[in-house]
């Protein structure tokens, strides 16, 4: 019999390691696993400087807008839609059929901590609305970039909250509206800072005031 030498023998560890993880990745593929959670905003360390980098402008007005020009809900692969994979992300013990539409989960909807049960008791809120983007710089945007912002799942930009608290936000800037949740108001200062500084959007004197205000909330 021949011999194995330390040598292989590690050869042939690494060798088993790499197909065994290359496995566990085309298994996620194939069961159209979703990100692991929303992605997180700036450090509060970081966010005031972001803050104070954003330019200080009137908010236009909704003249031309629509939703249509925000393409959202696109193709995120395995018949799943932006929407769908974000209420499989958000969602504990999601079941979904064939069409990636989920039929049955747990929600926990950030703005109020209440919990829901059933998909239709839920919205997929932009954290900076689509409309509030429309006001503060998106109007000049390709139809591309609408649609990269409508659905950004690489920043905290989607969440599934309670949906008649995502009618009541509609295109709300945080100087019109805040969650009830106010032990969520640091995060959800900082979320909105780190959507528009990376899509390099407008923010009136009000809403800079509100947000700063938000993020005192944060801890020291």
């Amino acid at each position: 019999m021949a011999r194995t030498f330390p040598t292989q023998r590690i050869l042939l560890v690494v060798v088993a390691l790499v197909v065994a993880v290359a496995g566990i990745w085309y298994a996620g593929r194939q069961s159209g696993a979703a990100p692991a959670g929303p992605a997180q905003g700036a450090a509060p360390a970081d966010v005031a400087q972001q803050l104070a980098e954003l330019k200080i402008a009137p908010r236009t007005s909704m003249s031309g807008y629509s939703r249509d020009k925000f393409p959202h809900w696109d193709n995120q692969g395995h018949n799943c839609n932006t929407r769908e994979t974000v209420l499989k992300r958000d969602g504990k013990d999601v079941k979904a059929g064939t069409d990636c539409n989920p039929t049955s989960g747990t929600w926990f909807s950030v703005y109020d901590a209440e919990t829901w049960t059933k998909p239709g008791d839920v919205d997929i809120d932009h954290m900076v609305p689509l409309g509030q983007a429309w006001a503060s710089g998106a109007r000049d945007w390709t139809t591309d970039r609408r649609e990269q912002f409508a659905n950004d799942l690489t920043r905290p930009q989607l969440f599934a909250v309670t949906d008649n608290l995502n009618q009541q936000k509609g295109d709300k800037a945080p100087d019109e509206w805040k969650p009830p949740l106010v032990s969520f108001w640091c995060t959800y200062a900082t979320d909105w800072v780190t959507v528009k500084h990376y899509y390099g959007l407008t923010i009136t004197t009000g809403e800079k005031t509100a947000l700063q205000d938000m993020l005192k909330r944060c801890p020291a």
